[in-house]
């Protein structure tokens, strides 16, 4: 009886620490760098962040004649009205500009006051400011219109087995997946570093890549620059799924219970041993 519990015991004992055994191939990053590299790659990835419907941007125009930027503060909404106490236009070193924040429609465009609808959908910041500018220009509102278009919601969810899973806001045009994953303190120990999902919204179509941190050719991954609005689920690993399930308690629980009767059992053959 006291040789059935013992080896029962250390059956349990050896199920629950198998499933901790990690390969270090599975948890080292970018794997053939050596070889990839040996010459300098070039990038041929997207990385700047296109204009989607629901984006809200900042538009700053800004000329040398403030009289002329008047005709941009007509949007009572937006707080633009300087004889209600509005403040929405600025010299600057001579130069007058007028800023607001708008959001791109689910059609694309953006509606501005004196300009009307403006396409930007697909379009970089500074595609969508040139854009802008020409159709002042066309209008004759202004000479020399100098726009500037920043995007001001850009953000990325990170989800599953990461040490800090969050909402990152993301604060330049250009942030690959390793910027993001830094920001939520790396992946977890027990997450899936070859079986990372990234999910995106491309052309009214959600997209789905498949990435894998522990090869190099991630660099050439069109996901490895992240867009706006992308989402990034790092997978659990089998233990992490195991230990999380009501089997595992259970298979734990009674390892502890055989654990403490093998001990009473080899306790009460020591006593009968020794009298």
């Amino acid at each position: 009886m006291k040789k059935i519990f013992s080896l029962l015991g250390a059956t349990l004992m050896a199920a629950m620490l198998c499933t901790s055994c990690v390969s270090t191939k599975k948890i080292v990053y970018f794997q053939g760098a050596d070889t990839l590299f040996q010459e300098s790659q070039k990038i041929l990835q997207q990385y700047e962040m296109r204009l989607k419907p629901a984006d809200q941007v900042l538009i700053k125009v800004t000329c040398s004649e403030p009289e002329l930027l008047e005709i941009f503060a007509q949007d009572m909404t937006m707080g633009t009205s300087t004889k209600n106490g509005g403040s929405s236009i600025s010299s600057v070193n001579g130069s007058i500009s007028n800023a607001y924040s708008y959001t791109v429609t689910n059609s694309g465009d953006l509606i501005l006051p004196a300009i009307g609808h403006v396409n930007v959908d697909g379009c970089t910041v500074e595609q969508s400011a040139r854009r802008i500018e020409e159709k002042i220009s066309e209008l004759g509102l202004i000479k020399d219109p100098k726009v500037t278009v920043r995007l001001l919601n850009a953000r990325v969810t990170v989800v599953g087995a990461v040490k800090s899973p969050k909402v990152v806001n993301l604060t330049s045009e250009r942030n690959t997946i390793v910027d993001v994953l830094a920001q939520c303190t790396d992946i977890d120990d027990t997450g899936l570093r070859y079986k990372i999902t990234l999910y995106r919204e491309e052309q009214g179509k959600l997209s789905k890549y498949d990435l894998d941190m522990t090869k190099a050719d991630i660099f050439n991954s069109p996901a490895y620059y992240v867009q706006q609005n992308d989402m990034i689920y790092v997978e659990p690993n089998k233990s992490k799924r195991i230990k999380s399930s009501a089997f595992y308690s259970s298979l734990s629980a009674w390892g502890s219970i055989i654990g403490i009767i093998t001990s009473a059992i080899s306790l009460v053959f020591l006593v009968k041993k020794n009298s």
